[in-house]
């Protein structure tokens, strides 16, 4: 999908990395952000697919999740070459040590927390997550809710992720860039 750059001065310093679980808001706040700073938006479970060539529940179904993050981490490190823009990553992207270094020294690392009602409700939504077919939604996002969340924790910002409109989100991310000093003024 071409995105037109913007002919003026971007807000942002760096690009913003969204990370958090299946659910979190990272492709819908992110496309969001995005728009209100008027920078490009990337996602990075949809540029997989792309580079990939087939869906992701297929790669993790024929090449195993340990193939999968590879590939994540190369689009991921072909993405943040990119100018500043605003990155959604997939939930396990943070996970990989190597990926969560790169992304933390290549952008500044948002965390979309939600609790696990908000989460539940969202990934009912639909049914492309690989992760969820392995049994009981609920006590699967427990568990991952369980292992994941203290690595999410290490990004540079968290921002709560509640059920409602996005765009109050949108506004606690931009005023977590100001206060973390990644975002310029705007006159």
């Amino acid at each position: 999908m071409f995105q037109a750059q913007p002919s003026f001065p971007v807000p942002l310093k760096r690009t913003v990395a969204l990370v958090g679980l299946m659910g979190a808001g990272k492709s819908s706040v992110g496309r969001r952000l995005a728009a209100q700073l008027n920078v490009p938006f990337k996602d990075a479970d949809d540029e997989i697919v792309i580079a990939a060539g087939r869906p992701i529940a297929d790669i993790f179904a024929e090449r195993g999740e340990d193939e999968f993050r590879a590939g994540e981490r190369r689009v991921i490190s072909r993405i943040l070459e990119e100018p500043p823009h605003v990155l959604a990553t997939g939930g396990g992207a943070f996970m990989n040590p190597i990926t969560r270094v790169m992304l933390r020294q290549r952008a500044t690392t948002i965390w979309l927390r939600a609790d696990l009602e908000t989460l539940l409700k969202r990934v009912s939504r639909r049914d492309d997550r690989p992760l969820l077919r392995a049994g009981d939604p609920r006590e699967i996002m427990e568990k991952l809710m369980e292992v994941r969340y203290p690595t999410y924790a290490e990004a540079d910002i968290v921002v709560e992720s509640r059920e409602g409109p996005h765009h109050i989100t949108v506004d606690a991310v931009i005023a977590a860039l100001r206060a973390h000093g990644d975002l310029e003024s705007v006159a």
